[in-house]
């Protein structure tokens, strides 16, 4: 996915997640432990998804690239030789000290404004938030496990993966054919509509060709930003579905 398709049309990452957030999700996605980053792995990570979200025509925040250059600058630190008396002026202090507390002050900001959004306020959305989930947006025939809503890392991850397998199959190819964004938008919720909820893939449809793939992925963004979708999984990085925001 490192080929770039000419789109005219842009959508700014920063309107979403930011850099800590993906240092976040490639932790949990990992599953080490915040206090022991693995910095090498997770540069290499988070520098991976920097491509792929280039590949998109995403806009990228200045501060993604402020924070490869701190990740490169972490790793390269920690490649150097610890001498075997080190002096006062150099200090003892883990080079990644300062970005773990980075995270972890950036976590609890986080998942206080998560709780605080789990609250009841009237009239703050158009469905009534003490409604349970299945009765807005679940169709009867999704198991009825608890579902986890997903970032937009989850989204670029099942976006990757679904590319890697098409491609791998000798069918993604490119199509020329004019398509409009207004268009798949449209499409996407009128499918949503009559179906309640389906997968990235089952957006897609028959076609899989390169272009459409990234044109449903650009419409699924915009919904999210609208607040028109939302996407769930049943457990960590398994299906992610989408659901229309409102039942109607």
């Amino acid at each position: 996915m490192n080929e770039q398709i000419p789109l005219d049309y842009a959508i700014k990452l920063d309107m979403f997640e930011g850099p800590l957030d993906l240092l976040l999700h490639l932790i949990r996605k990992n599953e080490v432990d915040i206090y022991n980053i693995p910095i090498a792995l997770i540069t290499q990570q988070y520098l991976d998804y920097l491509n792929i979200i280039k590949s998109l025509n995403l806009d990228l925040a200045g501060e993604y690239l402020v924070m490869a250059s701190t990740l490169i600058h972490i790793k390269s630190r920690l490649l150097l030789p610890v001498p075997d008396e080190p002096s006062e002026e150099e200090g003892e202090e883990d080079p990644r000290a300062e970005l773990v507390r980075q995270l972890l002050e950036y976590q609890a900001f986080k998942e206080a404004a998560a709780e605080l959004e789990r609250r009841p306020i009237l009239e703050r959305d158009v469905f009534k938030r003490s409604a349970p989930l299945q009765e807005e947006v679940r169709a009867p025939d999704v198991i009825e496990d608890e579902l986890i809503e997903v970032s937009i890392f989850e989204l670029i991850d099942a976006f990757h993966r679904l590319v890697v397998r098409i491609d791998q199959k000798e069918l993604l190819e490119i199509d020329l054919e004019k398509m409009s964004l207004t268009d798949i938008i449209n499409d996407v919720m009128d499918r949503l509509t009559r179906e309640r909820n389906l997968t990235f893939e089952e957006l897609l449809g028959e076609r899989k060709d390169r272009r459409r793939v990234i044109y449903v992925f650009l419409a699924l963004l915009e919904l999210v930003k609208m607040k028109m979708v939302k996407a769930y999984q049943t457990s960590a990085f398994g299906v992610i579905r989408i659901f229309p925001a409102v039942e109607s």
